[in-house]
Formats: C-alpha cells, structure tokens, sequence
C-alpha cells in the first residue's frame, strides 16, 4: 500500500513539474480564489443556517408559551381530559410540532402526543419520566429552548414551566420542525456551492492537463533546442504537428537551425584552411612560439619551441599549464611577468636566459599580450623564443678576436715605437752594428705586423660573405707552386721538403686561390716548427673506396706532414682557435695565431670538407682534408660557396 501510495505521489510530482512557472502561478491563484468563494459562500451558509435556527427558536418558544397558556389552568384543575383534546386539536392545526409532552412536578410523563395516552394506573403500568435539562428552572417562568439533532433534521427543544399562581405542577415539552423553506434554502445553497467548488477545480486541472499538451510541451521542446543550439548542435530539430502560432515559431526555429547548421560547415571550412595556415606558418618559423590564456594553459606550440623548451610530446603540453612544463630557469624569470601581463599591469617583456638543460644554450624570450579585435580585453600572451646561443657565442668571439687583435698590434707597434726612439735620441752615441740591429729588429716587427693585419684581412674577407666560385682545379700545380715558394726558406733552415704526388691525379672541386693559401698556412707552419734536419712533406692521393664509404673513391686526400716538435693532446682541441699559437706553449714570438682558423674557414666553409690532424709531441704532425673529385664530364657547371658554407650551382 506504501509503494502504491508513493508511486502516485512520485507520478503526480513528476506531472507537476513539467507545469511552466506561470501555470503553477496560475492554478495558485485559481486555487486561492476558489478557496476565498468557497469560504465566503459557507459563510453564507452558515448564516443563513444561523437564522433559520433563531427563528425557529423564537418560533418554538412563542408557540410554547401559547400552549401552556390555555393548558395550565387545565393542569392545575386535574383536568388532564381537557388538556388532552386541547392539545390533540393543537398538535392536529400545526405540522410544526413533531411531540408534547406532559410531565408533573416531580417529572413523570402523564400525557404526550403521539408518544403516550391516559391509562389506567395499575401495577403494570411502566413510569415513564421526562430528563429535564440541568440548566432548567421551573419556577422562572421562561421557556428554555435546545436544539438537538435527530435522524430527520434538527429538532427544537421547547421546556414550558406550568406554573399558576406562583405554584408549580410540572412542565410542557413540545419539539418543533425546523422551517422547511429555510431548510430547503439552506441545502441548496450548500448543493451549489460545492458544485461550485468541484467545477474551479475540473476546470483548473482540464486548464493544466491542456496546457501542457498545447502550450508547455512545445515550449519545453523549443527551450530544449535552444540550448542545444547554443551548445553547437546545429542538428537539433523539432517535430511537433501544431498550428497556429506555435507552429510557426516551431517552423521558424527548424529554418533558423538549418541555416545555423548551413553556416557552421561553412565556417569550419574556413576556419579549418585558416587554422592549417597558421599552424603551417608557426610550425615553420625559425623562432619557437608558444600561445596560452589568461590561465597559463597552453594553446599552440611549434616544434622549434618543443624543441628548445625539451619537450618531447607537443600533445601532452596543450591544455598544460605552461608554467608546470618549463625549464626552471625560464619559469623562474617569467612567472612574475606572465601573471602581470594577464591581469593587464604590462604590454610585452624580453628576457634572455641561459639554458643548462636539456643542453647549454642562450635563448631570447619575448612575451606579447594578445588583445581581442577591438583591442580592449586580453585575450592570451604570445611566448617567442629565439635560439641566440650563435649571437652570443659571435659576440664574444668578436669580443675575444677585438681583444687579441690589439694585443697581437700592440706589441709590433710597442717595439717598432721603442727601437725607433732609441735610434733618435741615441743614433749618433750607437755604433754601426747596434744600428744595424735596431733596424733589423724595426723591420722585423714590421714584418710581423704586416703578416698579421693580411691575416685578419684575409679572415674577414673569408666571413664577410663573398663568394668563391669553385671549380676544377690541378692540385698538383697549386702543390707545385708551394713548395716553390718555402723552397729557400726550408733550404735556410736546413729543412727537406719533400713532394709525394699520385700520378695521374684528378681534377678536384674548389678555389685554386684559397686551397693555394690553405697550403702555404700549413707548409709556413710545419716549417717554422721543424728543427733542422726535418723533413716537411705535401702528399695528394686518390682515395680507394671503401665499403663503409663508398664515396671516397671520388674524392682526394692532401697531407701535410712534419717532423717537428709536435702539438700535445691538450692543445689540438684549441689549435683551430683564432690567436691561438703553439708557440705559447715554447716561447717563441712568431706568428699571428690566425693561420689555421682561416685553413679551418677555407676548407668547411668553402670546400664544405673538414680539416684533420694527428700529433705527438717531439714526432711531428700531420694535417690533412679530403676534396671532391672533379667530373669532367659537366665542365658547364660552376659551384659558389657562400659564408654559410651551401654551394650554389652556377652554369656558364
């Protein structure tokens, strides 16, 4: 009986709720005012019911006080067979009077119509007695009037002291019909107004049961659309088979969805090749770039930011708080500024950080906020990062190469300065051979310097960006011409050079000028580091090939080997260094430092080949560098190399 009871009363909220506001306001007030009709028509009622009662009220004890009138007398004489014609004549002119009653001083019933008639007093006869109200007075001379309620209505009680000359002899009892009019009256004023009642409250429920078949379901649908509508699902569409007005606000929004729908595929087009732009343009800039929101999550990221940022997954890190994802070094300068340029405080700012992880690198960080189309609000921050480990290692190789230039200046022009000063203030105290040797001392420091401002002309000329043409050349001719040109300086010193070159060589790829000068750097060197007695040896071979290299067999090795003091282990990592000199270790002052950096620069950046050495110390060392063979077959074509070391093909 429980669960029945609860599932009607489950069934009866569910069917309530699916009311709109206004219908549950609506049936509150219709409830309210049937309430307030209803009350006031009981009123009414009641009332009227209240008056009927006082009139029959007045009625019974008017027509009491009439009746013990005539019968007192009777009563008082004995002479009970008056009293009884006297009061069957009565009870016979009116149909007011249901009973009368008769009953003595001490209460015994003597006579009542129709209950009771005069008998014999026997021993057999029943004593019968009349209950007297206990709020009767029989001596006060007034009626007392009741009502009471019996199976055919309510009766009016009507208790008559029968008192003659101030003595009592007992008391009339007379019950009275209730008005029949007022009655009828009455009964259909309650009819009415019950049905009154019930008929409020068919016609709210039919109100509600219609309204939710006609006006609240298709309003629920339609307000079920529209958010689904403003959720993106511009598939959303409504069935209902009305007419009327309803019916075309359900057409209209079934139209509006479909242009809705019309325009989002037209749109994600559009915005899928604008999105696939963007993300190819960011993807492919040099610079890393990173977008988040006002939260910090990450929005976009190229690979170039992946990859400085040492993040191995770009998925994983969209949605991600960035802060959570970066290098410490970087979250510690940025975090401050990034939340100050969210809350509006700041534009942009630029940091440069250096980076220990994932490897030692410089990178520059500019921070950019990004506003909406009216420019008012921000609506993320563009992160770029620049990778300007190059700039700064360039920066303090300038720094450095400034620093060593003046030095290697400072000290030809310091001496140059000194000898001839000396030979100014003292020339005619000094004898021929000082002289001599204070001039020979000038023009070696002018020597050196001049080696040295051609070395850096040399080396910035190889920098600058100037292109060299390359193109097929006779190694052994450029070898040829070397040996030719160091062949009285070896021959002083009591050095050997010594010419190995493979008959028949090929033609190899490159720049005759600057492989001629790669060459002298190198002989130069190997000469000035040779004892006497030493040998200094140019080789130049075809390579066989190999089977884990298979090009070599186009390719030509150059060698240049000596018997010289050698470059010990700590200084060949170095040696390629600009102003770095072996000398330094053994105290020698010549040379500039800069030979083998412009060796280094002519073979991997122009020749894009790469320079070897093997060194022992007090053995000797050998450097050497393998070139392209020339094909002879396509004399047409001509290659450039730039700085940046990429050839270029020329055709003639």
């Amino acid at each position: 009986m429980l669960a029945i009871c609860k599932t009607i009363r489950q069934a009866i909220a569910n069917w309530w709720s699916e009311f709109t506001l206004q219908t549950k306001l609506l049936a509150a007030a219709t409830l309210v005012v049937s309430l307030v009709m209803s009350g006031l028509t009981f009123w009414a009622v009641n009332t009227i019911q209240q008056d009927a009662r006082l009139n029959d009220t007045r009625f019974g004890s008017d027509l009491g006080l009439l009746l013990a009138a005539n019968v007192t007398p009777l009563v008082a004489e004995n002479n009970l067979t008056e009293v009884a014609q006297f009061s069957r004549r009565f009870y016979s002119s009116t149909s007011s009077v249901r009973y009368m009653l008769y009953a003595d001083e001490t209460g015994k019933i003597f006579f009542g119509i129709p209950f009771l008639n005069p008998e014999v007093e026997t021993s057999l006869t029943i004593e019968r007695r009349i209950k007297l109200p206990a709020n009767y007075a029989s001596h006060g001379g007034k009626p007392m009037v009741r009502q009471h309620m019996s199976p055919g209505g309510i009766v009016t009680d009507v208790f008559v002291p029968l008192v003659v000359n101030q003595k009592y002899f007992g008391v009339l009892a007379i019950g009275i019909n209730p008005n029949p009019t007022a009655v009828i009256s009455s009964n259909f004023t309650r009819d009415v107004t019950i049905a009154v009642f019930i008929s409020i409250w068919v016609m709210v429920i039919l109100g509600g049961v219609i309204n939710a078949l006609t006006i609240t379901k298709p309003i629920k649908e339609l307000l079920g659309g529209v958010k689904q509508i403003a959720s993106g699902n511009f598939k959303q569409r409504i069935d209902l088979p009305l007419g009327g007005e309803l019916g075309e606000l359900i057409f209209s929004f079934n139209e509006m969805a479909e242009r809705l729908e019309s325009y989002e595929e037209q749109n994600i087009e559009e915005l899928t090749a604008e999105k696939a732009k963007l993300e190819t343009l960011v993807s492919t800039i040099a610079d890393g770039a990173v977008l988040i929101d006002n939260n910090m999550q990450v929005i976009l990221v190229n690979p170039t930011a992946s990859k400085l940022f040492g993040w191995e997954n770009t998925s994983d890190i969209v949605g991600k708080n960035v802060l959570h994802h970066l290098p410490s070094a970087v979250q510690t300068e940025i975090t401050r500024p990034l939340y100050e340029m969210a809350s509006g405080e700041c534009d942009s700012a630029e940091f440069r950080i250096l980076l220990n992880e994932p490897r030692n690198k410089a990178i520059r960080i500019l921070l950019t906020t990004v506003l909406n189309l009216q420019r008012e609000s921000i609506k993320g921050i563009a992160i770029t990062v620049q990778d300007i480990t190059r700039e700064v290692e360039l920066n303090e190789a300038k720094s450095q190469f400034i620093s060593n230039v003046s030095h290697e200046l400072r000290t030809p022009l310091f001496n140059i300065k000194s000898f001839i000063e000396t030979l100014h203030e003292y020339g005619e105290d000094l004898g021929i051979e000082e002289r001599r040797e204070f001039l020979e001392t000038v023009n070696h420091e002018t020597d050196r310097l001049t080696r040295l401002v051609n070395d850096v002309l040399d080396l910035s000329k190889l920098e600058s960006g100037r292109s060299y043409s390359l193109q097929g050349i006779d190694l052994a001719q450029a070898i040829e011409q070397t040996l030719r040109t160091y062949q009285l300086n070896a021959k002083d010193k009591g050095i050997e050079l010594i010419q190995d070159i493979a008959p028949e060589l090929p033609p190899v790829f490159g720049n005759y000028d600057l492989l001629l000068q790669v060459l002298a750097n190198l002989v130069g060197n190997a000469l000035k580091f040779t004892r006497a007695g030493g040998k200094v040896a140019l080789r130049a071979y075809k390579l066989a090939a190999q089977p884990n290299f298979p090009n070599r067999q186009h390719q030509v090795r150059v060698e240049i080997s000596d018997t010289g003091i050698g470059i010990g282990s700590e200084d060949q990592q170095a040696i390629f260094a600009r102003f770095f000199r072996v000398e330094n270790r053994v105290h020698t002052l010549e040379g500039t430092g800069l030979g083998l950096s412009i060796v280094r620069n002519i073979i991997e950046e122009k020749h894009q080949s790469k320079v070897h050495l093997v060194s022992e110390v007090g053995i000797g060392t050998t450097f050497w560098f393998d070139l392209n063979v020339f094909d002879e077959q396509d004399t047409s074509t001509l290659l450039e190399a730039t700085d940046d070391g990429e050839l270029s093909v020329a055709k003639d």
